[in-house]
Order: C-alpha cells, then structure tokens, then sequence
C-alpha cells in the first residue's frame, strides 16, 4: 500500500514488539487500534501482575524490571493516542479483516484493516514425554503465566527439564519465590555451551544474565544436570516423579510438579490465514513466515515483527515492532527517520548472529522421534500417539503432515497444532526417512484457539 489513507493501523499483540509499533505510529500522528488477548499490555515476557497484586518489578521480572517498567510506561503513556482493545482474541483473519472476540462479553465482532501489524509473540516448543498428560506437568510459559498472573507456584516440590534459555529463567523466578526446584534437568550438554560462548559474547550483557541464572541456583544448592535424556513423568493420577537417563545410567527423582519445554515456536497461525508466505528456517527448524528486513510480509499492507516471525527475544522484539511502524509509514507516504530505521536493522542483524550462538549452546533434540515410543501421545487433543502416527505413515503412505492430520486427526483440536505440530512433523519426518523441511506444516485454520461454542453456531453473531 503507498498513499495516504484514512483507516488506522491494526496491530496485534501488546508485547515488546506492538508496543513499540503503537508508540512509533503514534509519534507520527496517526491512532492504531491495538488488539491484544491479555487485559494489560506487556505481552508474556514482561507480563503485568493483576491490579490487586502489589510485588514489586523487581521481584517479578529480576533484571528485566527497568526494561518492562520502560515498556510499561511507554504503552501507558499512549491511552490517549491508541485505540486499545484487551481482552480481545483474533482467532480469525482475511483480507481486510480480523475476527476479534472480546473474552468478558463474549462477543465477537468484525475490525476492517489496510495495514496490519502481527506482533503475535511466541509460545513453548513441545516435546512430549510419557506421562506428560499428568496433572501437575505444565510448559515453561504456563509455569511462568501461574508465578506472574497468578501469584501462585505450580508445585511444592518441582521439577524442571527441556533445554533452552528459558528452563533457567524460570527455574530461578521459581526459586527466588520461595518455591522448592528440586532439579533443573537440560538435554544440553556443558559441552555444547562452552562451544557457543564466541556467538554469544557478542551480547555480552544478555550472556552475563544467562551465567547469572546457572550461578544463582548453583550457589543455592539447586541440582543442575546437562546431556540429559527425558525418559518419563512418573505418577498415576498426577505427578509423582521423573526419570531420565544421564547418559550411564536411569536416575528418579521424586516431585509433585513438572515444567518442561525446549526453547520457544513461533505463533504463525494468524500470518498463514492472511495468506503470508513461509518459508523454511534451518535455524528455528520450523517454517516462518517471509519478511524483508523492514518487516513486510509476501502481503501489501501485512507486516511482521517480534518473536511470531522468529525467535530473537525481547529486546529484538522491541526494534522490531519499531522498525516495522516505520515501513508502515513509510508506505503510507509519511517522511519517516531514515537513520534511525537503519540503526534498528544493524541492531537486529547483530541479534541473529546470537541467536545462532544460542541454538548451538541448547541444540534441539534431534535424536527424539527416533526414541519416542510407540505409546506416547503426541497430540493429547485427539489422544493421537506417536504409534498411530508410524502406523499411518506405513498403511496410508502419508508423507506430509497435513495429509498425516487428515488421516489421523493430529491437530484438529483445540490446539490446532500449536502444542503437537512440533513433536507430529519430527516423527513423520523420522518415519519416512524425509528432511524435516519437506514434511510441511500445519496450515492455520480458523478459529485459530478455541472459541464459544454458540459463536461457531451462530453465523449471525459474528458482528456487533
């Protein structure tokens, strides 16, 4: 889109990355409508404790408490000067339009846009293990929603495995708040750390952070074992226990509680049903949505920034949501800071190259499918294990996963691959011998997360 319109700009999401695009397109004199499902902006990483809850940033975001104390203040400042709708879930869009149901009313209503901003954010990459469908077993996130939303820790004695940056944080806001970690359990190796460190000193500050966590929970006596391989969650009717093997021998540990994850995917749902096109990233081992390095999509008037277009972090997502308000601009024929915009994509490319630093130090699993058994549920919606997924591949000849999801149901429900997708495409690829870019992916379909069931029924409901 070039030229002048008088239609705000849409953005999605009031993390990092949306909060930045509001505050740069409001600088420049235009009001967006920003759309976001949390009732106060911050997005995950810096998400806001309800009103009534009085800890302090210090304590809820460590040494992120100046960053998201900023960002908050920023968004804040701007309730003059945006359209803000919390509260609110796109879980469906076209071209030229969202479907926005508003969580308190229950109501769903219909926002026309002819630029849009996607700043959807991230969520847990899932690898699932036995027993993972116990009660008391969370992802990373969800441990980190209950401790920072809910004021509330997910166990009393926890457990926390996966690998990735992440599985410290959270391990170390856990104990910091007085819950018992009763071990951190890393599929990384110590080796594979030490080998990162050149990639990632070149974010000095972030990698100091990172050896910060490890010390702390060392110092306080918190196990820490590397080069793990999860075997089981342990328990019949929840949590018990884990087991996992250290690379000689099987080891057990009692818990109530389990949080788990390795690293984050992006959330590319709403970029697949406007018609974005994607691309395969060896390096997030997913397929992304394409952008330039401005944040354009393959669509006019659609762009992209933050962790939903791929993995770089918080503060990457702020230079992002920035730089992306400014090809909006920019193509809607408003004079825009051309240094400044360049600045932000050396920041960014700067970025990347410790992103790859980081993907050497907690390398993905790359040996799961081939151990997962046969038993074990990969989609826990459909109650689709990694046995039926094999078996389709064998009797059906399935050898892309949206014809692997046809035939078997991996997916369909109310997660829509969000939780599964990841785990589904590394056993197909595995099963039929492919690389893991040539399985596919799923394709985003709407409601892209659940929705009332009335609304689905009630075709004339969708507008008010």
């Amino acid at each position: 889109m070039t030229g002048a319109s008088t239609t705000p700009p849409v953005i999605v999401g009031a993390g990092p990355a949306g909060v930045r695009a509001a505050q740069a397109l409001a600088a420049h004199g235009l009001r967006p409508v920003v759309i976001d499902e949390a009732p106060r902006a911050g997005g995950q990483v810096y998400r806001r404790q309800p009103a009534q809850f009085g800890r302090s940033s210090r304590t809820l975001y460590g040494f992120e408490a100046g960053r998201a104390d900023a960002l908050h203040a920023s968004f804040d400042a701007l309730r003059e000067q945006v359209d803000h709708q919390p509260d609110s879930l796109v879980w469906n869009a076209q071209d030229g339009w969202l479907d926005v149901l508003h969580g308190p009313t229950q109501r769903t209503r219909r926002v026309p846009f002819e630029q849009l901003i996607v700043a959807t954010g991230a969520t847990d990459r899932v690898l699932p293990v036995p027993g993972w469908t116990l009660p008391g077993v969370y992802t990373l996130g969800g441990a980190q929603v209950a401790l920072k939303f809910q004021g509330c820790a997910i166990g009393q004695r926890v457990v926390f495995m996966g690998t990735g940056p992440l599985l410290y944080l959270v391990a170390c806001q856990y104990a910091k708040a007085g819950a018992q970690v009763a071990a951190v359990l890393d599929t990384a190796r110590f080796a594979d750390q030490c080998a990162a460190l050149p990639a990632m000193s070149t974010q000095p500050a972030v990698l100091l952070k990172g050896l910060y966590y490890v010390g702390w929970l060392r110092a306080h006596g918190i196990a820490l074992h590397g080069g793990v391989r999860p075997l089981r969650v342990l328990g019949s009717e929840r949590v018990e226990g884990v087991a996992w093997h250290d690379g000689r021998v099987e080891r057990t540990l009692e818990c109530d509680a389990v949080g788990f994850g390795h690293a984050l995917r992006s959330e590319t749902q709403l970029a697949d049903l406007l018609g974005c096109r994607f691309a395969f990233a060896p390096l997030h081992r997913a397929h992304l949505p394409e952008r330039d390095n401005a944040g354009r999509s393959s669509v006019p008037g659609v762009y992209l920034a933050g962790d939903g277009a791929g993995i770089l972090g918080a503060d990457a997502a702020e230079w992002a949501g920035e730089r992306a308000a400014l090809a909006l601009l920019q193509d809607r024929g408003l004079q825009v800071d051309a240094r400044r915009a360049q600045a932000l994509e050396r920041k960014l490319a700067r970025v990347a190259g410790f992103r790859a630093g980081l993907e050497r130090a907690f390398p993905f699993p790359q040996d799961w499918a081939s151990r997962a058994p046969d038993e074990l549920v990969v989609c826990r919606c459909e109650n689709v294990t990694a046995g039926t997924l094999r078996q389709t591949v064998r009797e059906a000849g399935a050898d892309e996963l949206n014809r692997l999801k046809a035939l078997c149901r991996v997916g369909m429900g109310r997660c829509q691959g969000r939780m599964c997708g990841v785990a589904a495409a590394e056993v197909l690829a595995h099963a039929t011998g492919q690389p893991l870019q040539q399985v596919g992916r799923l394709r985003g379909q709407a409601p892209i997360k659940p929705i009332p069931m009335q609304l689905a029924a009630a075709p004339e409901g969708l507008s008010s």
